[in-house]
């Protein structure tokens, strides 16, 4: 099972990975909790390049495809082989972070952006993609408040995560299969709720083989 985590800023991905991640294990799972860009070693030096605000420009081609050379990096490092074995792997963040930052954000051509994707990972889709979904405007507050100095990402305008969302909006509902569409400015304990209930088929399903 390959579960991604999707959001803008201040959605609440990494406090959402940590709790589904005890969940599942406290219901006798093997999981693999990781992020994007990121998870290996290699994958978190291209993280760095990426994120750091550098005197040298990098444009939005550049940094589309450092996301997805850390995405090959990590796919053959992490998450095939934790999946080959039986894992569940949980991820913050995936392909459809590059489609909304990169792809509707940056404004890039999707198309591009699809044979990239086609290219690193072909024979691998999110069995359950949560996208936690908040107003711009209260996710870039939440941010604001826990964090230090700006990444490339914080750093950007309200603008540029208004195209953002609108990219992961637009994602949700050309795949309400995969991407189940979370209301993170909820309460907790809702917010909760409505995770346990979108990944139930694949719960029921273990616990019906229990």
């Amino acid at each position: 099972m390959f579960i991604t985590l999707e959001g803008i800023e201040g959605a609440g991905k990494s406090t959402v990975a940590a709790w589904l991640c005890e969940s599942l294990r406290a219901r006798g799972l093997t999981v693999r909790l990781t992020r994007e860009p990121g998870g290996t070693e290699l994958a978190e030096r291209v993280r760095r390049i990426v994120l750091e605000r550098g005197r040298e420009h990098v444009s939005g081609e550049a940094e589309t495809l450092l996301m997805f050379a850390a995405r090959a990096i990590h796919l053959d490092n992490l998450v095939r082989p934790a999946l080959d074995a039986g894992e569940w792997v949980l991820s913050d963040r995936f392909t459809d972070a590059t489609r909304a930052y990169q792809g509707a954000g940056r404004g890039l051509d999707i198309e591009w952006i699809e044979a990239l994707a086609a290219r690193v990972h072909a024979d691998l889709t999110p069995n359950c993609t949560l996208l936690l979904d908040v107003p711009v405007e209260l996710g870039l507050k939440r941010a604001r408040a826990r964090r230090g100095e700006d990444d490339r990402f914080e750093a950007e305008t309200q603008a540029f995560f208004e195209r953002v969302r609108a990219g992961y909006l637009a994602l949700a509902e050309r795949e309400p299969q995969r991407i189940r569409l979370i209301d993170a400015a909820a309460p907790v304990a809702v917010v909760r709720e409505q995770i346990t209930a979108a990944l139930q088929p694949w719960l029921g399903a273990l616990e019906g083989h229990s």
